[in-house]
């Protein structure tokens, strides 16, 4: 099956990858930084603002294919700071049904692009 690319124009990547792939069902969102998509400036006031701006920039993406956080199946994030886990926390749980979390790793890293705080990837599934 060839996956189907997006050129997604309200959150563009920044490499040579995809913003997002769609194949057999599944969108496969790149893992987002919190990049204001207006001024492509890294928001990184506190971990709450900036998994708070990831977490808005992906909704976009996933809008724009017609999905919403209910049809995620599966997240990954990345920090450079575990003690911020808390805090992540607080904030991604607003964007989802309790009860019906996906699955999830929260990977401690060195660094990010951008110098960012943490990343996060995920894939969807649009029935």
């Amino acid at each position: 099956m060839i996956p189907k690319k997006f050129s997604i124009e309200k959150i563009p990547s920044y490499g040579p990858y995809n913003t997002c792939v769609l194949v057999g069902g599944f969108l496969f969102i790149s893992g987002q930084i919190a990049v204001d998509k207006n001024t492509e400036k890294l928001i990184s006031d506190n971990i709450e603002m900036e998994t708070r701006k990831i977490m808005e920039n992906i909704k976009i993406i996933l809008s724009e294919n017609r999905i919403g956080f209910q049809n995620v199946v599966k997240t990954s994030i990345f920090v450079t700071d575990i003690s911020f886990f808390s805090k992540i926390n607080n904030v991604y749980s607003e964007f989802f049904h309790e009860g019906s979390y996906p699955a999830r790793e929260t990977i401690q890293v060195s660094a990010l692009p951008k110098n960012a705080n943490i990343e996060i990837s995920l894939i969807a599934y649009k029935n």
